[in-house]
Protein backbone atom coordinates (compact mmCIF):
# COMPACT_ATOMS: atom_id res chain seq x y z
CA UNK A 1 0.00 0.00 0.00
CA UNK A 2 1.71 3.23 -1.32
CA UNK A 3 1.96 5.94 1.56
CA UNK A 4 2.65 8.83 -0.59
CA UNK A 5 -0.25 11.36 0.77
CA UNK A 6 -1.16 12.13 -2.84
CA UNK A 7 -1.79 8.48 -3.56
CA UNK A 8 -3.63 8.21 -0.22
CA UNK A 9 -6.44 10.93 -1.38
CA UNK A 10 -7.13 9.63 -4.74
CA UNK A 11 -7.34 6.22 -3.56
CA UNK A 12 -9.86 7.81 -0.90
CA UNK A 13 -11.92 9.61 -3.99
CA UNK A 14 -11.29 6.77 -6.49
CA UNK A 15 -14.39 5.47 -8.60
CA UNK A 16 -16.77 7.01 -10.59
CA UNK A 17 -19.25 9.50 -8.62
CA UNK A 18 -17.24 9.66 -5.50
CA UNK A 19 -16.39 13.37 -5.84
CA UNK A 20 -19.83 13.84 -6.48
CA UNK A 21 -21.15 12.03 -3.14
CA UNK A 22 -18.88 14.27 -1.27
CA UNK A 23 -19.75 16.97 -3.19
CA UNK A 24 -23.88 16.53 -1.61
CA UNK A 25 -22.64 16.32 1.63
CA UNK A 26 -20.65 18.81 1.80
CA UNK A 27 -23.75 20.69 2.76
CA UNK A 28 -24.34 19.14 5.13
CA UNK A 29 -25.82 15.42 7.23
CA UNK A 30 -27.84 13.07 3.98
CA UNK A 31 -29.85 9.94 4.43
CA UNK A 32 -29.47 7.71 1.36
CA UNK A 33 -32.59 8.42 -0.16
CA UNK A 34 -31.35 12.31 -0.76
CA UNK A 35 -28.13 11.10 -1.59
CA UNK A 36 -30.21 8.83 -4.84
CA UNK A 37 -32.55 12.06 -5.20
CA UNK A 38 -29.64 14.41 -5.82
CA UNK A 39 -27.81 11.76 -8.09
CA UNK A 40 -30.52 10.35 -10.38
CA UNK A 41 -28.16 9.18 -12.85
CA UNK A 42 -26.38 6.69 -10.09
CA UNK A 43 -28.10 3.22 -9.53
CA UNK A 44 -28.38 2.27 -5.72
CA UNK A 45 -26.15 -0.13 -5.87
CA UNK A 46 -23.07 2.19 -7.04
CA UNK A 47 -24.04 4.87 -4.95
CA UNK A 48 -24.05 1.74 -1.61
CA UNK A 49 -20.71 1.03 -2.80
CA UNK A 50 -19.09 4.83 -2.73
CA UNK A 51 -20.75 5.37 0.32
CA UNK A 52 -19.51 2.00 2.02
CA UNK A 53 -15.91 3.22 -0.09
CA UNK A 54 -15.80 6.28 1.57
CA UNK A 55 -17.16 5.16 5.27
CA UNK A 56 -14.43 2.58 5.01
CA UNK A 57 -11.62 5.34 4.02
CA UNK A 58 -12.93 7.41 7.15
CA UNK A 59 -14.34 10.31 4.75
CA UNK A 60 -17.79 9.75 6.12
CA UNK A 61 -19.37 8.26 9.43
CA UNK A 62 -22.48 6.06 8.93
CA UNK A 63 -25.29 7.15 11.71
CA UNK A 64 -28.50 4.26 12.39
CA UNK A 65 -31.12 6.05 13.95
CA UNK A 66 -33.06 4.25 16.43
CA UNK A 67 -37.01 3.43 15.63
CA UNK A 68 -38.72 1.71 13.18
CA UNK A 69 -38.13 1.87 10.05
CA UNK A 70 -35.05 2.92 10.97
CA UNK A 71 -33.25 5.37 8.99
CA UNK A 72 -29.25 5.34 8.35
CA UNK A 73 -27.64 9.04 8.02
CA UNK A 74 -24.61 9.81 6.30
CA UNK A 75 -22.45 12.48 7.17
CA UNK A 76 -18.46 13.70 6.08
CA UNK A 77 -16.18 13.45 9.17
CA UNK A 78 -13.43 16.22 9.93
CA UNK A 79 -11.03 14.68 7.18
CA UNK A 80 -14.28 14.42 4.54
CA UNK A 81 -14.74 17.95 5.49
CA UNK A 82 -11.04 18.63 4.93
CA UNK A 83 -11.10 17.69 0.95
CA UNK A 84 -13.21 20.93 0.02
CA UNK A 85 -10.60 22.51 -0.47
CA UNK A 86 -8.85 19.46 -2.51
CA UNK A 87 -12.24 19.34 -4.67
CA UNK A 88 -12.42 22.90 -5.04
CA UNK A 89 -8.62 22.85 -6.41
CA UNK A 90 -9.44 19.78 -8.80
CA UNK A 91 -12.74 21.81 -9.77
CA UNK A 92 -10.36 25.17 -10.81
CA UNK A 93 -7.87 22.94 -12.70
CA UNK A 94 -10.74 21.12 -14.56
CA UNK A 95 -12.38 24.34 -15.43
CA UNK A 96 -8.76 25.82 -16.67
CA UNK A 97 -8.01 22.65 -19.04
CA UNK A 98 -11.59 23.16 -20.42
CA UNK A 99 -11.14 26.79 -21.23
CA UNK A 100 -7.61 25.92 -22.62
CA UNK A 101 -9.46 23.38 -24.79
CA UNK A 102 -12.30 26.09 -25.77
CA UNK A 103 -15.14 24.30 -23.68
CA UNK A 104 -17.61 25.96 -21.16
CA UNK A 105 -16.01 26.96 -18.02
CA UNK A 106 -19.42 27.20 -15.30
CA UNK A 107 -20.75 24.19 -13.99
Amino acid sequence: MPDCPVEVTLRALRGRWTTLVVRELLGGERSFGDLADALPALSDKVLSDRLAQLVASGVVVRTREPGWPSRVRYSLTPRGHALRGVLEAMWAWGAGATQAAGGPSAP
